[in-house]
C-alpha cells in the first residue's frame, strides 16, 4: 500500500464515517477497486485511522463535554452493547466479514432500504406517543442505551454505525440532530475501543513504513471529517436521508455486480 493509497483510504475515511453510508463498507470497495492485496496491516488500517475522525469530534464538542459530563456518561452506557457484541464477534468480523464484498454490497442495499422505509414512516406518522428531544441535555440514560443497541448492527460491514445509531436515536424521539450529533458522540469511545481492542490483538510491531502511513491516515482522515461533520449538521437541518438512502442501494447494486463470483 503506497502513500497515494493510504491518502485516498483516509480521505474515504473522513468523508464517510458519521455519514449514514458505512465508512467501513466505503473502505473495503476502495481497497478492492485499487487493489490493495489483502493483509493483517490493511485491515488494521482501516479501523486505526477512524481515530482520525474521532479526533475531529473531540475538537468539536470537546467544550459540550466538559460542561456536561453525563454525555460522556451515556456514551459510555451506549458503548456497552457494542463492546459485548463486538467482543463475541471478533474473530467473525476480522477474519470472515472484513473480506467478503458480497457482504458489505448486500448491507448497503438492505440499509438503503431501511433508511428508505423509517423516512417514510417517519414522514407518514412520526413518533407519536413519545417525547421529541431536541437538545442533548436532554437525553436520557435509556434512549442512550437503546441508541447503543442499535449501533451494535454495525458489527456487520456495510451496515453503517451512523446509520444505525442515527436512526435508532430517532425512533425512540430524538430529533434529527439530535440523534446526529449524540451517535458523533457514542463514535467516540466506541471507535477508540475498536482501535484499542485491535491493536492489543494484533501488537505495535509496524515497521517504520506502516507507522508513516497510520500517521498520515489519522492526519488525513481528521482534517477531512472536520469538514463533513460541519457539512452533515448543516444538511439535516433542512433535508432527510432519503438521498443516502438510494445512494446506498445504487452503490450496493453496482458493487454486487462488479464483484459477485
Amino acid at each position: 500500500m503506497d502513500i497515494l493509497h493510504v491518502i485516498i483510504l483516509s480521505a474515504i475515511e473522513g468523508v464517510t464515517e458519521f455519514l449514514p453510508i458505512s465508512s467501513t463498507g466505503h473502505l473495503i470497495l476502495a481497497s478492492r477497486i485499487l487493489k490493495i492485496p489483502d493483509s493483517d496491516f490493511l485491515k488494521t488500517f482501516e479501523i486505526v485511522i477512524q481515530s482520525g475522525a474521532m479526533i475531529a469530534i473531540i475538537n468539536l464538542y470537546w467544550k459540550k463535554l466538559i460542561a456536561d459530563l453525563s454525555l460522556i456518561k451515556k456514551a459510555l452506557l451506549g458503548l456497552i452493547p457494542t463492546v459485548i457484541i463486538g467482543f463475541l464477534a471478533y474473530p467473525i468480523f476480522k477474519d470472515v466479514l472484513l473480506e467478503s464484498t458480497q457482504i458489505v454490497s448486500i448491507s448497503l442495499i438492505i440499509g438503503g432500504v431501511a433508511i428508505l422505509f423509517i423516512e417514510h414512516r417517519l414522514k407518514s406518522h412520526g413518533n407519536k406517543g413519545i417525547k421529541h428531544i431536541d437538545k442533548l441535555n436532554e437525553l436520557t440514560y435509556k434512549q442512550a442505551f437503546i441508541t447503543g443497541l442499535t449501533q451494535s448492527l454495525a458489527i456487520i460491514p456495510g451496515v453503517s454505525r451512523s446509520a444505525a445509531s442515527i436512526f435508532g436515536g430517532m425512533s425512540i424521539g430524538l430529533s434529527r440532530k439530535t440523534a446526529t450529533e449524540f451517535s458523533f458522540i457514542l463514535a467516540l469511545p466506541t471507535i477508540f475501543a475498536a482501535t484499542g481492542f485491535d491493536l492489543a490483538q494484533k501488537g505495535t510491531d509496524f515497521t517504520q513504513g506502516e507507522i508513516i502511513s497510520l500517521v498520515i491516515g489519522i492526519l488525513v482522515s481528521y482534517i477531512v471529517a472536520l469538514f463533513a461533520i460541519k457539512w452533515l449538521l448543516k444538511f439535516v437541518s433542512t433535508h432527510s436521508f432519503v438521498a443516502f438512502g438510494w445512494y446506498r442501494i445504487i452503490l450496493g447494486i453496482v458493487f454486487l455486480l462488479l464483484f459477485w463470483r
